[in-house]
Parts: structure tokens; sequence; C-alpha cells
């Protein structure tokens, strides 16, 4: 026992720890697949971290490349051999390509959030998307609830707090301001977090945030983690580098009364022409991840919470409310007498629109995560790992197509008897509506899935099928016989893309917030015209709608650019939320509803 204790005050002074203070191991952004060199990496990472000084270890997400259950499976049994109780978050790459809606790392690490104490620590970490699409990171409402409630449940005299998240606070984080609100009512000593893959340090508010290191990290890329090393007055954070003694890199005194303001965001809003009128039509309880489904009296929505409601337009009251068990992530198909609901815990629902009762209910083997389009009596909808039209009326199986190897996420494109829709297989297919047959499937060249059309809605024009991906490119595709007739790279595309009423144009948003008008006609790529919406560095996958001569674009941080077809100019912008706007949808009365992630949705009446 004299050994032991005199070779941990040894290690103590070689590294420059504070003695009496409480040490914690934080990686983030392991990014393992099976297979790749940081798998074997990490098991040499875990046993230096078995053989540290420290209490506990905090992985703040990003686990893998993809999320897929393999990928979580197999980090999950190599994590298995930490010998110290391990908390894990996911990150960005956990939620925006789960196969599972995000539903396996729940399934194998209990939560996603947590909650844990030292003698002097309350350490507590949360989940902060963004959730199955491309985005800027969010803390669900509930979640924001559930932290407040804990912490001043737990808070005691002389009790500190340890905040982690995948995100840092700030604008990359569209619910900061209301995080941060909650954190600086308690002692909090300092916020870490990943994402960034390098460390920086600042203040916002009275709380310090912290980026730490991913477990690769340079140009010429070391291993390594990072420890934190909390006493009675300071706060150290080292730079642990595989073989290397710990390096120190930040040390500040403990201090909440310096404040820091948050700084007030940029004001976007632009003066609303006297023929449009913008107003909320519904606030939510719970975040939105689904664009609205509409009928002549009703608005449609699915929440995080699982809810599938109706809400009527005028009074904005919730007429019924059906509860799954997963946070839904489809868009309510709606027809004449019932909403058919794709949903995340593996089920298609018919619902009465009346009632709110389940009518008909049909199992899968996977999530549904798309958003489904009726066309007449059927119903085409993309599944994990299949493509499948149903009867609306009989809610009977058409057809199915099975050779997917990923899901569906994006609403499928319709044109006379095709169906054309991408998956996160890396490829674009097109399928004879009536039979289900595949005509033929179309990818990039890159072998990425998470490069590929998974989340764009393609765009038909009559010869044309064309697409924007994460790749950056705009592509045309032969749409009878697949062939790629051009692709362009003059402007950074993501996944946002629209066609104009008539069909001879194709509208894209941009990565740096303009509107790009294509030619849809002849062989060649043409630019007809390119507008500056305002929208800043964007990468959220709003499609981008045509109605009454005007494009309407969304933005990650909620702002909604309105411009004009035929003058090409911005008509107006407007901020009516911090969080991502999910998409357009018109009603009879020429309306245009649009809904936020943060849980509230709009309406836009143009005269």
């Amino acid at each position: 026992m004299k050994i032991k204790c005199l070779a941990i005050s040894a290690f103590l002074l070689l590294t420059g720890f504070s003695v009496n203070a409480e040490r914690i191991t934080l990686l983030s952004d392991i990014h393992v697949n099976p297979g790749n060199h940081r798998e074997q990496m990490l098991k040499e990472v875990i046993e230096d971290i078995n053989k540290n000084d420290t209490e506990l270890v905090v992985l703040s997400g990003d686990l893998t490349d993809e999320g897929s259950d393999a990928q979580l499976s197999n980090v999950k049994s190599i994590l298995d051999n930490i010998k110290k109780p391990l908390f894990v978050l996911p990150g960005n790459h956990e939620n925006n390509w789960s196969q599972s809606a995000c539903k396996t790392f729940f399934d194998i690490w209990g939560n996603d959030r947590f909650v844990t104490e030292t003698k002097n620590l309350i350490i507590v970490g949360i989940n902060c998307g963004p959730y199955m699409k491309m985005g800027d990171g969010h803390v669900k409402h509930e979640d924001l609830l559930w932290l407040d409630k804990t912490l001043s449940e737990r808070v005691k005299s002389g009790k500190k707090v340890l905040s982690v998240c995948h995100y840092a606070l700030n604008a990359d984080l569209d619910s900061y301001r209301e995080y941060v609100e909650i954190l600086k009512k308690y002692p909090v000593v300092a916020h870490l977090n990943g994402h960034y893959h390098h460390y920086k340090r600042y203040r916002v508010e009275n709380i310090e945030v912290l980026h730490c290191r991913s477990m690769e990290m340079g140009k010429k890329p070391d291993f390594g983690y990072s420890i934190v090393d909390i006493s009675a007055d300071s706060v150290k954070i080292y730079n642990k580098v595989m073989n290397e003694s710990a390096e120190l890199k930040f040390a500040y005194k403990i201090d909440h009364n310096t404040i820091v303001p948050i700084e007030k965001g940029e004001n976007f809003n632009t003066e609303i022409p006297t023929n449009f009128k913008i107003e909320l039509a519904h606030r939510d309880d719970a975040s939105i991840f689904t664009r609205v489904g509409l009928d002549d009296e009703n608005i449609y929505i699915g929440n995080s919470l699982g809810y599938i409601k109706s809400i009527n337009k005028k009074s904005g009251n919730v007429n019924w409310s059906y509860k799954t068990q997963a946070s839904l992530f489809s868009r309510p198909a709606i027809s004449k007498n019932v909403v058919i609901v794709p949903t995340a815990d593996k089920r298609l629902l018919w619902i009465d629109k009346k009632s709110g009762n389940i009518i008909h209910e049909k199992t899968a083997n996977g999530p549904y995560v798309a958003d489904g389009v009726i066309v007449g009596n059927t119903l085409f909808q993309g599944g994990y790992k299949v493509f499948q039209a149903w009867d609306i009326k009989n809610a009977s199986l058409k057809w199915e197509l099975n050779d997917l190897k990923n899901y569906c996420q994006a609403a499928p494109a319709t044109y006379k008897n095709d169906i054309v829709f991408g998956a996160w297989d890396s490829y674009l297919r097109k399928i004879n509506m009536k039979t289900g047959n595949l005509d033929w499937k179309w990818n990039n060249g890159r072998e990425r899935n998470m490069l590929g059309p998974g989340n764009c809605v393609p765009v038909i024009v009559e010869d044309k099928v064309i697409v924007v991906a994460p790749d950056r490119y705009m592509t045309a595709i032969d749409r009878k016989t697949g062939e790629q007739i051009w692709r362009d790279k003059s402007h950074k595309y993501r996944e946002s893309l629209g066609r104009s009423i008539d069909g001879k144009q194709v509208y894209a948003k941009t990565m740096d917030g303009e509107i790009v008008c294509v030619s849809a006609q002849g062989k060649e790529f043409k630019e007809l015209w390119l507008v500056d919406a305002g929208l800043g560095y964007d990468h959220a996958p709003c499609i981008v709608l045509e109605h009454k001569g005007v494009v309407y674009a969304g933005s990650r941080r909620g702002i909604i650019a309105a411009i004009d077809v035929k003058t090409k100019q911005l008509l107006w912008r407007q901020q009516v939320g911090a969080s991502e706007v999910n998409g357009f949808e018109v009603d009879k009365n020429g309306d245009v509803y649009a809904s936020l992630v943060e849980g509230s949705v709009w309406r836009i009446c143009h005269k």
C-alpha cells in the first residue's frame, strides 16, 4: 500500500495535478469504425486511461462516423474494456445518420443524457442533436426542463457543477441561450465539449467554455485524451498524448462573478411588404422535426416526445393527439379521411382524422424517418432498406422494393409513372409506380454513404432528374436512362432544392446562403440568376418552394427569406426563431406553413 501511494504521489508531481482534486478523463470525437486505424488506437488509449489517476470517464460524442448499428455495437465492445465508470453522450455523427432513428444508442447505453456525482461534483451531460438531418445542434425543450430540475434537486452547499455535451455554448447550438440561462443559476465550474477537434477556452456569462481535443488531432496526428482536474478553487485541463506526459492546456481560478454577456445575434430582418403577413400558428411543448401535414381545417405534426397531433388552424387548439414510443421524424401524409403517419417505432399508422383513433397499424423491420407521398389512392413510402407502395383505403401492401442497403430519409419525387428517391446507401433510384420494378440507380462515384443524395428531395422536370448532395454538386440525370447529363460545382450546394411552377427552372440554396436559379432545359448547365438571401453559412436540408411568384427558403437559424421571381430581388427576410426551418407546405387557401425544430409552426399569408 505504501509503495502504491508513493507511486501516485510521484505521478501527481510529474503531471502537475492538484492535490486533493477530483479528476476525470474526457474522451471525444473518437470516430471509430470496424477496421479503421482508430479502432486499434482506441484500444491503446483505453489501456492508458485504465492506468491513470482519474475517477471516471466521460465520452462526449462522435463515437463513430455514421452511427450505424454495427458501428455502435463495435465501439461499445471496445469501450467495455474501460475499468472505470463510463458515461457516454451521442454526437452529431450518431444523431445525423442513425439507421435506428437514434434508438440503438439509447438501447446500448440506456439513455442519451446522464447525471452523476462525486464527492464534490455534480457532472451532468445532455444530448444536443442535431436529429436525423444536417443542421445546428439543438437541446430539446424537455431536456432543458430535465436539466433545470435535476440541478435544482441535486445542488447543495459546496457542490460544484460540471456541464458536458458535444457542442459548445455558442451559436452552433441553436438553443444555447436557453441552455446558458439554466446553467448560470448554478455553480458551474466549466462546460466541456468536443466537436471541434481542438482546444479552445472562452467565457459565456459566468461559465467557462472549454473545447477539448479529439482522440486523433493535428495535421501530423497524435492520439490522446483530456484530463480535467478540479480542486476547491481552480480548474486545470491537460492534454494527454499517448506515450507522453500530460501537458497543461488551461488553468484558471473558479470565478462566478465575472460576466461576459452573450453576444447579440445579427438582425436579419427586413421590412415585410403590406401584402404579406407572418403569424404564429402553433407553439408546441416539444421539438418538431417534421414538416407539417395540412387539410382544409387542420395542421398535423409529430414531435420529439412521440406525439402525433391534429391542431385546428383557426383556434390553435389541439383536436387530438396520439403518443408513439419514439421521436417522430416523418411528416404525416394526409388523405380525405385518414392521416397516415410513418413512425420511428417501426409502424405505419392509419388514424381517423376526426377522432384520432387508430384504424390500421402495420409493423416494419426498421424505423420510418422519411416523408411519404400520396398519389391517387397510393402512399409511396421509404423505410429501412425498403421502398413501399400502400393502398390507403385498405392498408394493403401493393408492392415493395427491397434492394436498398440503408434507410430512406427524404420524400420521393413523382412524375407520370415514375418515382425517384434517394437512400443512405449512396444511390438514387427510379422505379415504376405501378409495378415497383427498378428502372435504374445512380450514384456520384463517392464511396461514403454520407456524401450521397440520401436526404435530398429530387426534382423531376420532364426528361431530367436533378439532385444536390453533401458532395456539393448539382447533378442532372436523364430520367429515362439514368445517365448523367451534367454536373456542376460552381456553388457549394448541399441538400436544399426546389422547382419552378412551370417546371422550366430549378432552385437551390447554397451553403453561402444564396438562392441559385438554374435552367432545367437543354443538355448543358446554365445558371439564370443568383440572389444573396442573407442566410449566411447554411447547411439545413430545407426544400426551396415557389408559390404565387415568390421563392421561399429557410435556414438553420430560423430565417425565412422571400424572393420575387420576376424581379429576382429579395422581397423580405424574417427570423422567426433560433432553430432550423424544417420545410414548407401550402394549403388550399394558398397560405404557406413552416415548422421549426424548436417547436413552432408559422403561417405566411400572401394577398
